[in-house]
């Protein structure tokens, strides 16, 4: 079947000739290469990952941030609310009070007004009663 010539160590060889030139000109930059595109991947994926982490970090701070911001402008708001609430209060106290004395003032005048209105008309009652009575008095002389 075999036949155990010189052809089979030649064969041998060549194959050895060949296994060694395959690995230096194929095998060796095949291997530098993916293992170059392993590290590659690999310091990209760590890269992501440290990205992603300051990513989520800088996210979670600005979502702070704005909840803070948010707060102080709530409190903005309300402190505003209040002093707007306070001024309209007051601004209304002073109407009420200005109308108040408005109103006393109107009652004064009124009250002056029925006083003199009063003592014209006894003056005149007075006057009446007189002509009355000298009418009524004068047929009698």
């Amino acid at each position: 079947m075999f036949d155990f010539d010189a052809t089979l160590p030649l064969m041998a060889l060549q194959f050895l000739l060949l296994a060694a030139v395959l690995n230096v000109i194929f095998y060796k930059p095949l291997t530098k290469v993916l293992d170059e595109r392993t590290n590659f991947i690999r310091t990209s994926k760590t890269d992501a990952r440290e990205i992603l982490a300051k990513t989520e970090q800088l996210a979670a701070q600005y979502k702070q941030q704005l909840n803070e911001a948010r707060k102080q402008a709530q409190s903005v708001i309300t402190t505003a609310q209040n002093e707007a609430q306070t001024i309209a209060n007051q601004k209304v106290a002073e109407a009420q009070k200005e109308a108040q004395s408005q109103r006393e003032q109107a009652q004064q005048e009124i009250d002056a007004q029925k006083t003199e209105a009063m003592r014209s008309l006894e003056q005149q009652v007075d006057a009446l009663g007189r002509q009355i009575m000298d009418k009524l008095l004068e047929p009698a002389r």
